[in-house]
């Protein structure tokens, strides 16, 4: 039996920041000069997003945890926005894990694994123990938490479900990755804060992993294989540390540059030598930036439609970091165009410059609507629920984008 990613279920929070309004009001903040200003423009103007989703809230309105008047963004230190997170992050964990689980046909006690993946926040007991507790899932069951390993996470997490599934045949494992970047905005006259506060948002990506076979004749991608490599430039280009008034994102410019540079490289090694414009019909690039999608389809020389489905995520929710690659595949898997058999290749960047790969293929079957399902936010701070009708429709249908 093959291992296979059986569903993808994803979740965001209520506040939904226009592109535009966050902008202007970066551009508004006390200190910002004629250059800083500038340089907002360009970057929010340019990054190819509408909207992104926050825990803070409506940022620019009374309603942002990060301003006491709607106007000037405070700076909260590390640890009160680590509080945010503790309690926040469950909420979404638990509404991506209870959509992949209800796409899934599998109920939470027949969950055997749990692996869960994050870089914006910490906590113990974490959200791996939480979900137990929060879905019903068996106290026996084995939990794996990858954390800080930044955008690329969700990768490495899905191929520890798979080595797992391979090893125990009918387990069933649940993968989270929920990533509350907003917590981490600042205002600052560096191009690179800059650039993170124009690109990153909030969300949550499950999946359920299992040899066992689909229920009720859903589709499922099945892993073929899962590979690393590391840019031979770039570790001081790309990094994530932590600092007094948040975590600190080093962004530079260079990183698409290197990306362009060598991406042709790492698909050659991760095709094995198969064509990437001929043999790959479904293509899950990490939008880490509009350049550097950019960078991949110039790269690898891919045509539009090969990364419409990556586009269409960031156009819609911005960098989630390690949750947004499930996004994209949650599209690939109900995409109608695409039939048994069909070839997937995904990439993720990370810190270092890390590239995470995947090879999928289709199994074709019943297909679910993609779409993001809405966490609720209580005043009480407690335990996270979900609204499982509430979804956040993507702005072209998901089939309507149809990979090369």
């Amino acid at each position: 039996m093959s291992t296979k990613i059986l569903s993808i279920g994803t979740a965001v929070p209520p506040a939904r920041l226009s592109q535009p309004k966050t902008r202007d009001f970066f551009a508004a903040q006390p200190g910002v000069t004629r250059l800083t200003a500038r340089l907002i423009g360009a970057a929010f103007d340019q990054s190819a997003i509408e909207n992104r989703y926050s825990v803070i809230g409506e940022i620019g309105s009374s309603e942002t945890l990060f301003s006491e008047d709607g106007a000037r963004l405070s700076a909260p230190s590390t640890g009160e926005r680590n509080l945010i997170y503790r309690r926040e992050a469950p909420r979404l964990y638990a509404a991506a894990a209870r959509d992949a689980l209800e796409r899934s046909g599998f109920v939470a006690e027949e969950v055997t694994h749990v692996v869960t993946a994050s870089c914006t926040g910490f906590f113990a007991p974490g959200p791996d123990y939480l979900l137990v507790k929060q879905l019903g899932i068996s106290v026996t069951a084995e939990r794996t938490h990858i954390g800080f390993m930044g955008c690329a996470a969700a990768f490495p997490a899905l191929r520890t479900a798979t080595a797992i599934s391979d090893a125990r045949p009918g387990a069933v494992v649940l993968v989270v990755c929920a990533e509350l970047c907003s917590l981490h905005i600042r205002s600052s006259s560096d191009p690179e804060q800059i650039v993170a506060s124009a690109v990153f948002g909030d969300g949550a990506g499950a999946a359920i992993v299992s040899s066992a076979e689909p229920r009720d004749g859903r589709a499922a991608l099945e892993a073929v294989d899962f590979s690393t490599a590391i840019t031979s430039e770039g570790e001081r280009d790309m990094d994530w540390t932590i600092g007094d008034r948040g975590f600190e994102m080093r962004l530079t410019a260079e990183v698409p540059r290197i990306i362009g540079r060598e991406i042709s490289g790492v698909v050659e090694a991760m095709l094995d030598g198969a064509d990437p414009r001929t043999d790959v019909e479904a293509w899950a690039v990490h939008p880490g930036g509009r350049s550097v999608l950019d960078r991949v389809q110039g790269g690898v020389e891919l045509p539009d439609e090969a990364m419409a489905h990556s586009r269409a995520v960031l156009r819609d929710f911005g960098n989630m970091s390690s949750a947004t690659i499930l996004f994209i595949l949650q599209r690939i898997l109900a995409d109608e165009s695409l039939g048994e058999g069909a070839r997937i290749a995904g990439l993720c960047f990370g810190p270092g410059l890390t590239v995470e790969t995947a090879r999928l293929v289709m199994r074709a079957g019943r297909r679910e609507p993609a779409g993001a399902v809405v966490a609720k936010t209580e005043p009480t701070g407690v335990a996270a629920e979900t609204e499982p009708t509430a979804a956040v429709a993507a702005q072209e249908p998901a089939a309507a984008a149809a990979p090369a």
